[in-house]
C-alpha cells in the first residue's frame, strides 16, 4: 500500500524559519500542535518530501498526519508514500493511528521495519478496498463538523474577520510602540507597589484521576498537560477556581501556560495568576497578551528536570506596551483582537467554501 522511508532529519533549533509563501516549505516536527508544522523554510540541501504523503513520528507522541504540501522534517519521522493517491484520506490515517496507539514516549516506538509489517483495517467490497464508501463517510463527517464549526463561529462572533480601523492602526503601530519592562514579581506576586498579580497553587480535590474524571462531566480539570488548554478531562464536582485567569504547570515547559476562560478545577502543580490591582481591566484579550509574553520569557528554560517554580516565575521580565508611563490595556486588546481575526480568517473562508460546495451538490442532485 505504501512505500515507507525515513525523512532526512534536521535540528529544528538550528532552522532559520521564514514567512509562509509560495516558494517555501513546511517544516514538520513530532508535535501534534498546528498539525505538526513548526514553521516554514527555504529549500534545503536535499529535495523536500512530496506532497500527498503521510508523516509518522517515531518517538514522543507517535501519530500519523497527511501532508498536503511539500515538506522537510525534524529527526525521527517516517514518510509513507502511497501506491495510489486514494490512500491519502482521513480514514486511512485513523486506521494507522489505531496501530500507533500501542507506542509512545521514547522507550516504545515503531522502527522502519515494524512499520512496514503492520496491518491496518479498511472497508472492502468484492475483495478490494472500498474507496467510495470511505469517501462517503469522510464527506458525511466533514459536513457535520462544518455545520458545528459554522454555528460556533457565529455564536462566538468569530465569523467576522474584517479588521476595524482601530485594529489596523494597532497592527501598523506595533513595530513603533514603546515597551516598558515589568518584572513578573511586579505583576504576579503580592509584594511592593506595582504588584498586579499573585502566583499561588490552584485548589485541587485530593482524588485519584479515576475518581475525579467523569464521562459526562461539566467542568474542566486543568492538569499538567501542554495541549488542549491544559484540560485532561471533566467532572461534575464543583469548580475550585474562577475563570478569566492564567494558569501554568510548574513541572513542564512554557507550553503549559494557558488562559482559562471559564470556571475550572485545579490540580497538583498547577499555579494560578490572581489579579491584585487593575482587576477591572484584566479580561480575555489583555490576559491572552500576558500569556504570549509569559511563554516567550519562559521558552526553552524549563523541563521535567528544571522546574518552573513560582520564585523563578515572579523574577521574569516581560515587555508590555505603555502609554503615558502606564500599561496600555487598550492597545493590548486591539492587537490581540486583530491577530485573532487574522488567524481565524482562513478558517472562516474554508467553512464558507465547504458550505457553498455542499449547497451546490444538494441543488444539483
Amino acid at each position: 500500500m505504501f512505500d515507507v522511508s525515513t525523512s532526512k532529519g534536521y535540528d529544528a533549533g538550528k532552522m532559520k524559519f521564514v514567512r509562509k509563501s509560495t516558494n517555501r516549505f513546511e517544516f514538520v516536527g513530532r508535535t501534534k500542535d498546528n498539525y505538526g508544522v513548526q514553521g516554514f523554510v527555504e529549500k534545503l540541501n536535499v529535495q523536500p518530501n512530496d506532497a500527498g504523503t503521510i508523516s509518522v513520528s517515531q518517538v514522543g507522541a507517535v501519530h500519523a498526519q497527511i501532508r498536503k504540501n511539500k515538506w522537510y522534517s525534524s529527526q525521527n519521522i517516517f514518510v509513507l508514500s502511497p501506491n495510489y493517491k486514494e490512500l491519502i484520506n482521513l480514514l486511512v490515517v485513523a486506521a494507522i493511528d489505531k496501530i500507533l496507539v500501542n507506542y509512545g514516549g521514547y522507550s516504545s516506538y515503531p522502527t522502519l521495519q515494524t512499520l512496514k509489517e503492520h496491518k491496518i483495517q479498511l472497508p472492502t467490497k468484492d475483495g478490494k478496498i472500498d474507496f467510495e464508501f470511505m469517501d462517503a463517510c469522510i464527506r458525511e463527517l466533514e459536513e457535520e463538523r462544518i455545520r458545528e464549526l459554522s454555528a460556533y463561529l457565529t455564536v462566538s462572533g468569530l465569523d467576522n474577520y474584517e479588521l476595524s480601523s482601530e485594529e489596523k492602526e494597532a497592527l501598523d503601530a506595533y513595530d513603533s510602540m514603546v515597551f516598558g519592562e515589568h518584572k513578573f514579581k511586579d505583576i504576579f506576586n503580592k509584594i511592593r507597589i506595582g504588584d498586579l498579580f499573585e502566583i499561588k497553587p490552584t485548589k485541587a480535590y485530593k482524588l485519584t484521576n479515576e475518581d475525579l474524571f467523569e464521562k459526562n462531566g461539566l467542568y474542566p480539570v486543568v492538569t499538567n498537560s501542554s495541549v488542549n488548554n491544559g484540560i485532561t478531562g471533566y467532572t461534575n464536582l464543583s469548580p475550585t477556581e474562577k475563570g478569566n485567569m492564567i494558569t501554568y504547570s510548574d513541572t513542564t515547559t512554557s507550553d503549559g501556560i494557558f488562559y482559562q476562560p471559564t470556571d475550572y478545577i485545579g490540580y497538583s502543580h498547577i499555579q494560578g495568576l490572581y489579579p491584585l490591582v487593575h482587576k477591572e481591566k484584566w479580561e480575555h484579550k489583555s490576559l491572552m497578551y500576558i500569556v504570549t509574553c509569559f511563554r516567550k520569557s519562559a521558552s526553552g528554560r524549563f523541563d521535567y528536570g528544571n522546574k518552573f517554580n513560582r520564585n523563578i516565575a515572579k523574577e521574569m521580565f516581560i515587555q508590555l506596551p505603555t502609554k503615558d508611563g502606564k500599561i496600555d490595556f487598550e492597545f493590548m486588546e486591539l492587537l490581540i483582537s486583530a491577530v485573532q481575526k487574522l488567524v481565524i480568517k482562513d478558517v472562516v473562508l474554508y467553512a464558507d467554501e465547504k458550505i457553498q460546495s455542499t449547497k451546490k451538490i444538494v441543488k444539483e442532485s
